[in-house]
């Protein structure tokens, strides 16, 4: 996706062009953004399974018969719903994505009196794709949350090194939950704090380079 849309930033667009100091004068067929809404569907589709898998490893986080862990990861499951809630959050925006991963590119209409007859549709698979991004950030951040509150309730669990540096930055910005709040301060100060790329850096140090 990258190759093709740093192609496309490099492209002239223009039809016809006109080079002014020769003079020429040549038609082109460069305006067409196919291979932009192309790529931009395709990167859609790849990031809402990135989401997917996010949410079903939170499922099985909060669901006590498969992680051995309090019900939804809260001490006292009969006063407080913990991240019962969070995971519907998942799951809505995960269900979401499936509804804007349907690829734009495959749709055309004719405008122009029917001059510009085949049309890419790139800028619509570009928002979508935009909005893709942002739903997954929230899933994944939601993933991090309940994978650092897991940590401690799982006390006799030793994380690894990287694990470990994840969980220290995580902690030092959203805090344990232990009654019922309103999470969507956690939620936005764990994007925040995955887009900052400080967990990604905290784990390299223990561990080497990633990516």
């Amino acid at each position: 996706c990258r190759r093709v849309i740093e192609t496309e930033m490099n492209s002239s667009t223009g039809n016809p062009l006109i080079f002014a100091d020769s003079g020429e004068f040549l038609l082109g067929g460069n305006f067409h953004g196919q291979p932009v809404a192309l790529a931009m569907d395709f990167m859609g589709m790849a990031v809402a399974e990135l989401a997917n898998i996010s949410e079903r490893r939170i499922e099985r986080l909060v669901n006590p018969k498969l992680s051995g862990l309090p019900a939804f990861l809260v001490s006292d499951g009969g006063l407080n719903s913990g991240f019962m809630i969070a995971q519907y959050t998942a799951a809505a925006l995960v269900s979401e994505n499936k509804v804007l991963a349907h690829p734009a590119s495959v749709d055309s209409i004719p405008t122009s009196a029917n001059k510009e007859d085949h049309v890419s549709m790139g800028t619509i698979a570009a928002r979508k794709c935009r909005e893709i991004v942002a739903n997954t950030e929230n899933v994944i951040a939601i993933e991090l949350l309940c994978a650092a509150q897991g940590l401690d309730l799982f006390t006799n669990l030793k994380p690894g090194e990287g694990t470990l540096a994840a969980y220290q930055v995580i902690r030092k910005s959203v805090a344990h939950l232990d009654t019922d709040r309103f999470l969507a301060a956690d939620i936005n100060a764990m994007r925040e704090l995955m887009r900052s790329g400080e967990i990604l850096r905290a784990v390299e140090e223990k561990v080497g380079e990633l990516a």
